[in-house]
């Protein structure tokens, strides 16, 4: 590393790499179309039901919005990390920053607290719905939310989208990081078939099984031991390799 190289990874404060990452989640053109579909498809989910389904209750039709959380979140984390790779722009980033694990971690951060907010976003479509699916059914608006699986799920969708940085990292290869996700649930639904072992497998090491229980709030004992071997295998892993591959990789 030069003089200047080293002058200049000392002057770039983390906060600054926050904003650039941050900003370029939102401002190119792959994440622009993700997030606006992502918008898209969560109220369409949520107003569909509302209107088709109800009378509804106010968590209901937040979790309503988390099925295009659980497919799109985790895919606009996983072309964040990897972005660098397919767009051959690391030799240039790196140069800027060589502290590699410093540029990692500002890339996910930004995408893990897109998740908590999207969450929060959901409630507020949700909450007018509710309204408007009690009184086209003509019953009672139900607001009851309680804190356990309303943490829960945000705990689940930010899990989720951990998988998929997770994912990113390990394979720095976009097409093929996306495919094992999207792919993965049916192998796991495939194994849940085979009988109690694959019962037993998939209560372990399936994170989308193991987050049920999160979903409910009833993490504790043998849930929670569940959720961390799930967690285990499927995000910390997968990204500690795939940080450790990162920070060793040749940047041509």
């Amino acid at each position: 590393m030069t003089t200047d190289a080293r002058a200049t990874a000392h002057r770039i404060p983390f906060g600054a790499l926050l904003r650039v990452e941050t900003r370029k989640l939102f401002d190119t053109r792959t994440s622009v179309i993700i997030t606006g579909v992502l918008a898209a498809v969560a109220v369409a989910l949520v107003v569909g039901r509302a209107l088709f389904a109800g009378p509804v209750s106010l968590t209901t039709l937040a979790n309503t919005a988390g099925i295009a959380f659980g497919v799109l979140l985790p895919v606009l984390g996983i072309l964040t990390v990897t972005g660098e790779w397919s767009h051959r722009t690391a030799l240039t980033t790196f140069t800027l920053e060589p502290r590699r694990g410093r540029v990692m971690a500002a890339k996910c951060v930004p995408v893990l607290g897109a998740a908590v907010v999207a969450c929060l976003l959901a409630l507020l479509v949700a909450v007018p719905m509710t309204a408007v699916s009690a009184a086209v059914r003509g019953g009672e608006a139900a607001w009851g939310l309680e804190p356990g699986p309303l943490l829960g799920w945000i705990a689940t969708t930010v899990l989720s989208t951990a998988q998929g940085l997770a994912m990113g990292l390990l394979l720095l290869n976009a097409p093929a990081a996306i495919a094992i996700y999207l792919v993965t649930p049916m192998v796991w639904g495939f194994v849940t078939g085979l009988g109690p072992t694959g019962e037993l497998l998939a209560e372990w090491l399936d994170l989308n099984t193991a987050t049920n229980a999160l979903m409910e709030g009833s993490v504790g004992g043998g849930n929670l031991a569940r959720l961390a071997s799930a967690v285990l295998v499927w995000v910390v892993i997968p990204a500690g390799v795939g940080v450790l591959g990162v920070l060793r990789k040749e940047v041509r």
